[in-house]
């Protein structure tokens, strides 16, 4: 499993692993059960997890350089369901994320998907940056 292959879709929970797409949607695998469904673009939005940014104090930066700090952590991943744990968690791991536009229910769903990418053993990776588009 790749992790630029996996996606989030708007109002179901977890990662999936996209097998491929359709003109009216996509069929992906979910990472929590495993079942592989088709999945409508016309009630769902797809969200690639390489293409997520992060609001910081500075730039935004990818999803998956939230990941990669939170993989060099000593801190144990804190229960999701508890959001001031979640909070101090990621003023720790990751302090120059902007708390005043990160809500809280994002900060839970890295703490999920986080645990979902260990439990598969993907490593995050960072977009590979086109050299033409870094110099302009």
């Amino acid at each position: 499993m790749e992790y630029s292959k996996l996606i989030s879709v708007s109002g179901m929970s977890g990662l999936f692993e996209l097998v491929t797409s359709k003109n009216d949607g996509a069929i992906a695998t979910s990472l929590e059960n495993n079942n592989t469904q088709f999945i409508s673009s016309r009630a769902h939005q797809f969200s690639h997890l390489e293409s997520i940014e992060v609001y910081t104090t500075h730039e935004n930066v990818f999803l998956a350089e939230v990941f990669i700090e939170m993989g060099k952590s000593k801190e144990a991943l804190p229960n999701e369901k508890d959001p001031k744990a979640v909070t101090a968690y990621f003023k720790k791991v990751f302090p120059k994320m902007d708390f005043d536009r990160v809500y809280g229910s994002d900060m839970k769903k890295m703490v999920k998907w986080y645990a979902q990418l260990l439990q598969h053993k993907v490593e995050p990776t960072l977009p590979e940056v086109d050299e033409n588009d870094a110099e302009a």
